[in-house]
């Protein structure tokens, strides 16, 4: 552990932050303001977020996206693909108390970076892994993208207009609720380690995330059957290139995210994409690249679209409404629901926890309470006698059963 401000509640910890985009490093970042040591391990060319802006968002030395994500830090430029490099994050994770990092599957066993290897070497480590979709399963290949994920998981159904377009969110929402769930879950394990000693490997999957941040929307179509009725107008990202959008197929709708104007024009046979400059009119010409992109993904059937996408590295999915993404493979390989009875309600199925300990899972003990259901055992495990707990339901100053 490195000595920090010791009036910050995570003073003391060291925190190895090889993560890149957004959802890693906005949890390490979190960490981090909490008195952390957070030490960025990165490429000596710099994580490639450092080179890549929403917005254009320069900055001078270091640009916005990047700044934003990566205060309380401190950068280690390493190579991970050498013995030397290699050898030194190793001997840094002994003194490591947080690693977190959200290469895809395989990817962290190559680099010598894998739960297995750093727990022999530190076996109090909290490892944090975050992916798209959980380190197996039909998805676990695919790369685990926002507006991807948020086709996934249903959300993109809860705004926009009826009869429209599934309308993607303007934040990346799905990183950010990700990022949530990567920092509690650290700190859960944590917490396990100060009371047995134990580091632990913590999974995250961004879908399941996703879906845990519409508890209360996917829950009224589950506990309820209400479907997603959207109004004639709408309720509800400027700053990414086209194609950037649900693009409408025969039978549904596909995401597709920013993929290189040459691939499109492969896929599509239209030499009009590979004349444009993926830097330049791709932001400059949106709407033009919108429409045209529509022209060819109208002629497919979607799940022929996205393996035909996919097989060239075009970064696309489905769009689910709520009912289909609860028949989604991945989603039930993953077991992202739980399905309990409830003392009043019943039967009742809802978004489970979206962090995978691996030692201490989680589990539902007790639905929600009613009103004051719990006051009296409540009070009475601090010292208070019945007497007194029936002079204050008396008088109003609690509620009991």
């Amino acid at each position: 552990m490195s000595s920090t401000n010791s009036r910050q509640i995570l003073s003391g910890y060291r925190v190895l932050d090889c993560s890149v985009a957004m959802a890693g490093p906005f949890a390490a970042q979190r960490l981090g303001d909490l008195g952390a040591d957070v030490i960025k391990v990165e490429p000596v060319e710099g994580e490639w977020q450092r080179r890549m802006a929403a917005g254009g968002g320069e900055g001078r030395r270091i640009n916005a996206s990047f700044l934003s994500l990566n205060r309380n830090k401190r950068s280690l430029a390493v190579n991970l693909k050498s013995d030397e490099g290699r050898a030194a994050v190793h001997e840094l994770v002994k003194t490591a108390d947080v690693f977190l990092q959200n290469y895809r599957p395989r990817v962290a066993r190559k680099l010598g970076v894998d739960y297995e290897t750093l727990s022999a070497i530190n076996p109090r480590l909290v490892y944090v892994s975050i992916s798209g979709y959980g380190p197996d399963g039909p998805y676990a290949d695919r790369p685990g993208q926002d507006l991807i994920v948020q086709g996934l998981s249903g959300a993109m159904y809860s705004s926009g207009v009826e009869g429209g377009m599934p309308q993607p969110s303007g934040q990346y929402v799905v990183d950010a609720t990700t990022a949530y769930c990567a920092f509690e879950g650290a700190l859960a394990a944590l917490l396990h380690r100060e009371r047995t000693g134990e580091g632990q490997k913590v999974e995250i999957s961004m879908l399941d995330a996703a879906i845990a941040f519409q508890m209360q929307e996917i829950s009224v179509f589950t506990i309820d059957g209400k479907p997603q009725q959207r109004t004639a107008e709408p309720h509800a990202h400027v700053y990414i290139r086209a194609p950037y959008s649900a693009f409408r197929t025969q039978d549904g709708y596909v995401t597709i995210a920013f993929p290189p104007m040459a691939k499109l024009a492969e896929l599509f046979d239209d030499p009009r994409f590979s004349e444009m400059d993926d830097a330049v009119d791709t932001f400059a010409r949106r709407d033009e690249i919108h429409r045209m992109v529509e022209e060819h993904t109208a002629k497919w059937k979607r799940d022929e679209l996205v393996d035909a996408m996919l097989a060239l590295d075009i970064w696309a999915g489905p769009v689910h409404d709520y009912a289909s993404m609860l028949d989604d493979p991945q989603v039930r390989h993953s077991r992202s629901f739980v399905e309990y009875e409830h003392h009043s309600e019943g039967p009742l199925k809802t978004p489970g926890f979206p962090i995978r300990f691996e030692k201490t899972p989680s589990r539902v003990d007790r639905g929600a309470p009613l009103v004051g259901e719990h006051s009296r055992e409540v009070l009475k495990s601090i010292g208070l006698d019945d007497e007194t707990i029936e002079r204050l339901a008396r008088e109003g100053v609690i509620a009991t059963m």
